[in-house]
């Protein structure tokens, strides 16, 4: 299928403006900390859309319009535990990293547990951060590929170097704006989208809610209790302990607490960033409920290879290719490519930081020189996005590239949240319990990950894991925290009892 000229026109324009713009901020004069945090003088609701572009990858733009097309809106109950994880935040991380200022989001654990504790999240996030980025870039690809025929590798490669460019050149300045830019087009784009399809019905926009509700599209899931099946109260609390681990310990976000110019202006960005995307991810969810009516009002307009289950996140980038105007199909490619552009300029940028902060001038050259700081950023920025192309292109060919991620994620955090909690929350912990509880916390988290790739029927099938996968950060999270918190409690006890 080919592209119309004015829609790879539109979306061309876009690619070349926001490679441009972004490299733009390569000619301003700055330091290394401006490299990293802007020089801690961005506006808020320019920081509060990149922490909201942040959290909209292009797995978000797919998958979750492709949820709902295939299910109903329990996937959009992850977004209702945001808003408690960001009171959180702003009540007790963002003041914690402003008033420690140190670039590094673990530097924290170094104070509590020393250097490993640091060492060891850092590895772990920088591994996250590669999956994550190839994983994206590969998904991204998948629907590209399937409704125009562009080589996979050829689009992973392009928006890869894309990126990078403006990333490696821009600093973090260059992030930011580019996603706030990137965030405007994402939302400008969805909306279009769910306006065309409700008017687009036969009897009228009334119609998307009658086939939707006949159909119970809008359940948000069952509300009993189980630890093996997707329930309302199971997605909450996955949801809770994923965005405290978002707004705890991920260096995406701590670079934004630092980079607004005062601590009010870090609390009004992290909001105005986590709740926008409340009502943006219930969009998605509308748009994925509103196709569903579309093609069962005319279900001749979908193609029989669309009608299987797997091929559900194909479903909204076809309508765009197919039942947009002219010009609004180019705009919404380009917001796609935006969503997963990103999220992969943010993980460049922060992993760059991580690299200098945690382990260059932790353990080689302490006391790098300002010009050397420099050049290590722009070396790590680079590497980091070459490797993220190499990761990306390492995915294709994989059965099922979002469960990979998926696994992938939970494995690289390495349960870090319940280590930060453990060091903010509990008094006089021990390190050498905390690294037990760390790797207590490991195994049951690799144990729990890799349970789907044992085969049935087999001696190592009776070890499964009986629990849904969502639960895995939850017990890896919790098992790091008790440990750690009782050992310690039990020992100092001890050790001050006279008897």
């Amino acid at each position: 299928m080919n592209l119309p000229l004015i829609d790879l026109i539109v979306f061309l324009v876009y690619m070349a403006g926001i490679i441009v713009f972004g490299a733009s901020f390569y000619f301003k004069e700055r330091s290394a900390e401006q490299y990293i945090t802007g020089g801690g003088n961005l506006p808020s609701w320019a920081i509060g859309m990149s922490i909201f572009a942040t959290f909209v990858s292009s797995i978000s733009f797919l998958a979750l319009p492709g949820s709902a097309y295939l299910s109903n809106w329990n996937g959009f109950v992850f977004s209702l535990s945001i808003p408690l994880a960001a009171v959180l935040a702003v009540k007790f991380f963002v003041p914690l990293y402003r008033g420690i200022k140190s670039a590094s989001a673990y530097y924290f654990l170094e104070t509590k547990f020393g250097p490993w504790a640091r060492t060891y999240a850092s590895i772990c996030y920088l591994l996250t951060q590669l999956a994550r980025m190839g994983a994206i870039m590969y998904l991204l690809a998948l629907p590209m590929n399937a409704l125009f025929g562009w080589s996979i590798p050829i689009i992973i490669v392009v928006t890869g170097l894309s990126v990078l460019i403006y990333a490696m050149l821009g600093g973090f300045e260059a992030v930011v704006w580019t996603d706030a830019i990137q965030g405007i087009v994402l939302i400008s784009g969805a909306v279009a989208c769910a306006v065309i399809i409700l008017f687009s019905m036969p009897q009228g926009p009334a119609q998307v809610f009658a086939i939707a509700a006949e159909h119970d599209k809008f359940s948000l899931g069952s509300f009993g209790f189980s630890l093996s099946e997707a329930t309302f109260w199971l997605i909450l609390v996955y949801g809770l302990f994923i965005n405290l681990q978002n707004f705890g310990v991920d260096q995406n976000y701590v670079q934004r607490y630092l980079s607004a110019k005062t601590e009010k202006e870090a609390v009004k960005s992290t909001l105005l960033g986590s709740l926008l995307y409340v009502p943006v991810s219930l969009l998605f969810f509308f748009i994925g409920t509103a196709l569903f009516a579309y093609y069962q009002a005319m279900p001749e307009a979908l193609p029989q290879e669309l009608l299987a289950s797997e091929n559900a996140d194909k479903v909204f980038p076809y309508f765009i290719v197919n039942m947009l105007p002219v010009g609004m199909t180019g705009l919404l490619i380009a917001s796609i490519f935006a969503a997963g552009m990103s999220t992969v300029s943010t993980s460049i940028n922060s992993s760059a930081t991580i690299i200098l902060t945690d382990h260059i001038k932790r353990y080689l050259i302490p006391s790098l020189s300002q010009k050397g700081e420099m050049k290590t950023l722009l070396i790590a920025s680079f590497t980091m996005g070459i490797l993220s192309i190499v990761v990306a292109l390492a995915f294709n060919g994989v059965t099922s590239a979002l469960d990979a991620w998926w696994a992938l994620s939970a494995i690289f955090s390495g349960g870090i949240l319940g280590l930060f909690l453990l060091g903010y929350v509990g008094k006089n912990i021990r390190q050498k319990f905390a690294a037990y509880g760390v790797i207590l916390g490991v195994l049951i988290i690799g144990w729990m990950s890799l349970s789907p790739l044992i085969p049935d029927g087999t001696f190592w099938g009776s070890f499964k894991s009986p629990f849904h996968a969502n639960l895995t950060i939850v017990f890896g999270t919790t098992a790091i925290f008790l440990v750690g918190f009782l050992c310690s409690a039990i020992a100092n006890r001890n050790s001050s009892d006279p008897t």
